[in-house]
């Protein structure tokens, strides 16, 4: 008689909203990625600024998917 949450199956808008979050996150450490090391991306940023920028946005993707993948037992 287990009870516990990982047994039950998700629905399908949680599974769709899980693979949207892994997406998001995805799309947004590349896009710090790229800050930080394309080159010929048109900002008009030195490199401090540039790795600082492309940082605060893989760690805004790091925290989004903590967000995903934490279970919200509030709505259930």
């Amino acid at each position: 008689m287990l009870n516990s949450n990982s047994d039950k199956q998700k629905s399908p808008q949680r599974r769709f909203l899980f693979i949207l979050g892994a997406a998001l996150f995805v799309v947004v450490i590349i896009f710090g990625l790229m800050i930080m090391f394309w080159d010929k991306l048109p900002l008009d940023l030195s490199k401090t600024q540039r790795y600082t920028f492309g940082g605060l946005f893989i760690i805004y993707g790091i925290l989004r998917f903590i967000r995903v993948i934490r279970p919200n037992t509030a709505n259930e």
